[in-house]
């Protein structure tokens, strides 16, 4: 018992000449190139597909990176926030015995 199944196909007469053409450039069989076609279609559907999930993934973890970059970024401006603070604090102005220091802060 044939384990292949066998497939009618309908053609417009634009998409037949097309078809025997590419056959001739390719020497095939007709059997052996639509058998190749099939699988390039699903192969590339395949692809496709993979293209199209890895797209939509980026897409969502858009806004988590964007929001673990802006906690990386906040605790930055904290940071340097206290190091302002430090730097004023430094700055005596009841200090009359020793030079004076100022620092000027941006």
């Amino acid at each position: 018992m044939s384990t292949s199944k066998k497939l009618v196909i309908n053609l417009s007469e634009e998409l037949y000449i097309k078809f025997n053409k590419a056959l001739k450039k390719d020497c095939k069989k007709r059997s052996v190139f639509i058998r190749e076609a099939i699988i390039l279609y699903i192969e590339e559907k395949k692809r496709l597909n993979y293209i199209d999930t890895m797209k939509q993934g980026y897409l969502e973890m858009a806004e988590l990176n964007l929001k673990i970059a802006n906690m990386g970024f906040e605790k930055d401006i904290k940071e340097f926030k206290e190091y302002e603070v430090k730097l004023s604090e430094s700055d005596l102005s009841n200090d009359n015995n020793s030079k004076k220091r100022r620092y000027i802060l941006c």
